[in-house]
């Protein structure tokens, strides 16, 4: 594969990704990794600090349900879009921008004075989040052109995730106790510094050959549609169901998705292809990864609520305690790479969603007084679940499909992957308050979310049935057929 490199501001010139030598090679995918770990890292770092973030800027549930939903809303919205915006500018270009953005946003957060602010400066985050992730992909994709490198790279990538999630709970829990809230924000600086600086020096530019044009309106349609879909479920507790900005807010998501509908099929180069969803495993690939990151996120927000305001724990002990579950992630997820590589998706898929939903189940009975052994038990069943759900997706999405359309179909997932962890956070945050000081043994408030979150896991075995049948496999080849080079 051949990438463009910018030699000292002259015209670019063309050199062979191959022939970056090794330790060049390891540098590029370090600097790659440390984008994906301080975004992994702000995901469950801000959940263990979300009661201080209550108590401080004297928000509500809802409050804090924006505070994580404008993080991935955004994050979500623009993620085909920074690669797309990669490709055509520039990868390292783009890269760095996104550093600096997801830098700033960071600091403007840690100086927010009140919950509109907090809410306005995440989402800055987000805008630089988006610039990161898939970018950097595209990056080690470049570099690592030998097939057995480059799995190596993305295994290397992968457990780069888990740690992150590992290590969040107990560094934001460790910095809330210390510092206070605000200090979870400032590790990102100098990380995101750091790689600003190191992918001036060692990342070379690159670009796409044939870069997909830019679809404002497509954009513009998405950006509506998930927005105004979470406004709805966040805000229906508070005014109800009748309310004008309820309806107005389903009306206009229900608009923008006909919209989509209607406008995407007729341009050349759409920004969600519709034709991929005739495809059973990547339709049942795309609700997976709506349904294991909405059960990952409504866990970690109806966790941290459950340990710090049911239970009465610290934020440094809410962090330890949720340490099985993040390790469990880190441990499953290259077993269920190594499953998917020998036996394929259907086994990792099962066992997952089935770990996830026994996980749930048991922790729709806790109290206040549950013992650490039963919820340590539950942790690590949805921990060790959703690290076998998570590794097939893209697998299964990209099953059948065209090569020319592999990067594309990888995209929509990661984008469902983030629209999963806000509707996560937006539906069990509405159906579950913990009050603060309940009496030892009292039952915790929060069994209705767990339930839900237990359905997602039953529902991720019946996908994981479905979509690697024989059936399902008949309707992958007929949709790559409509594709371009299927």
């Amino acid at each position: 594969m051949v990438g463009v490199v910018a030699v000292r501001g002259s015209r670019p010139l063309e050199l062979g990704s191959g022939e970056l030598d090794a330790r060049r090679r390891i540098a590029v995918l370090a600097i790659c990794c440390s984008s994906l770990f301080i975004v992994g890292l702000d995901n469950t770092i801000v959940n263990v600090a979300l009661p201080s973030i209550e108590r401080d800027l004297h928000t509500t549930v809802s409050g804090l349900q924006w505070t994580v939903d404008a993080y991935t809303l955004v994050l979500a919205s623009l993620l085909l879009l920074a690669g797309s915006m990669g490709d055509r500018l520039g990868r390292r270009r783009t890269f760095r921008t996104g550093l600096l953005v997801f830098a700033l946003g960071s600091l403007l957060c840690s100086a927010a004075p009140n919950l509109e602010c907090l809410v306005a400066f995440r989402m800055v985050q987000a805008v630089g989040g988006s610039m990161l992730n898939p970018v950097a992909m595209s990056i080690i994709t470049n570099t690592f052109t030998v097939a057995r490198e480059r799995a190596q790279a993305i295994g290397v990538w992968g457990a780069v995730l888990g740690t992150s999630m590992a290590l969040g709970p107990v560094v934001g829990g460790e910095l809330v106790t210390a510092i206070g809230w605000r200090s979870i924000f400032w590790i990102n600086v100098p990380i995101a510094v750091a790689a600003y600086v190191g992918a001036g020096r060692i990342v070379p530019e690159s670009r796409a050959e044939h870069a997909r044009r830019a679809d404002p309106v497509g954009q513009a349609l998405v950006v509506v549609m998930l927005a105004a879909t979470v406004y709805a479920i966040i805000e229906v507790r508070s005014a109800g169901p009748l309310s004008p900005r309820i309806v107005v807010a389903v009306l206009l998501a229900l608009f923008a998705l006909f919209a989509l509908a209607i406008y995407e099929p007729r341009r050349d180069e759409p920004l969600i292809d519709l034709r991929f969803f005739r495809s059973a495993p990547f339709s049942g690939a795309t609700a997976i990864a709506v349904l294991s990151f909405g059960s990952l996120g409504g866990f970690l927000f109806l966790n941290t609520l459950y340990l710090q305001q049911g239970r009465g724990a610290s934020a440094l002990a809410a962090g330890i305690d949720t340490l099985p579950m993040a390790v469990m992630v880190a441990l499953a997820a290259p077993v269920s790479g190594r499953i998917v590589g020998t036996r394929g998706s259907r086994t990792p898929l099962v066992a997952g969603g089935a770990g996830m939903t026994a996980g749930c189940v048991a922790l729709t009975r806790v109290t206040t007084g549950t013992s650490l052994a039963v919820l340590f038990g539950a942790y690590v069943l949805f921990g060790s679940g959703f690290g076998l759900a998570n590794a097939p997706i893209t697998h299964t999405a990209v099953s059948g499909m065209p090569r020319e359309q592999a990067g594309v179909a990888a995209g929509i997932s990661s984008m469902s992957r983030q629209v999963g962890q806000s509707l996560g956070v937006a539906v069990v945050g509405a159906l579950a308050v913990f009050p603060p000081h309940a009496r030892a043994g009292a039952p915790a408030s929060g069994a209705a979310g767990w339930w839900v979150l237990a359905g997602c896991g039953a529902a991720i075995v019946v996908l994981g049935v479905v979509t690697t049948t024989a059936w399902a496999r008949r309707t992958a080849v007929a949709a790559a057929r409509l594709m371009p080079g299927g």
